[in-house]
């Protein structure tokens, strides 16, 4: 394994839920970036691989869901995961670019919202918001 691959697996592995959120998102927006830029310039081949890849990102997100904690967030995170991935699915049969982008804008007005709680969630944990406590 080179050591760009160990680097990415031991993030991976350290990474809080709310990282790991991150870092889906982020791969989302990447996957489909790549997916439009490879439509536009005619490479059905790469346009697949990359909205593929979206997929397969949008499945795990969608999986990973806690409807019991979630409630009603998570029911509507649901549905918009299943939404984007038919529309990933759209583009990548009609290889038009429509589609992904579309969910890129979603996945872009989203990813603020969990880089914000992801922060909170930072500060909270922070040593110098904990209380001591003797023992």
């Amino acid at each position: 394994m080179n050591p760009y691959q160990r680097y990415l697996d031991a993030t991976a592995e350290t990474a809080t839920p709310l990282d790991l959120v991150l870092m889906l998102y982020q791969g989302v927006l990447r996957f489909t970036a790549q997916a439009i830029e490879a439509v536009v310039r005619h490479d059905p081949a790469e346009a697949h691989r990359s909205l593929v890849r979206a997929q397969d990102i949008v499945s795990e997100l969608a999986a990973s869901l806690n409807h019991e904690e979630g409630g009603a967030t998570a029911d509507s995170l649901l549905a918009l995961y299943d939404y984007s991935y038919r529309r990933l699915v759209d583009a990548n049969v009609r290889k038009e670019p429509a589609p992904a982008e579309e969910v890129a804008k979603l996945f872009r007005e989203l990813l603020p919202a969990w880089q914000e709680v992801a922060e909170h969630q930072r500060l909270e944990m922070a040593p110098s918001n904990r209380v001591a406590v003797a023992v």
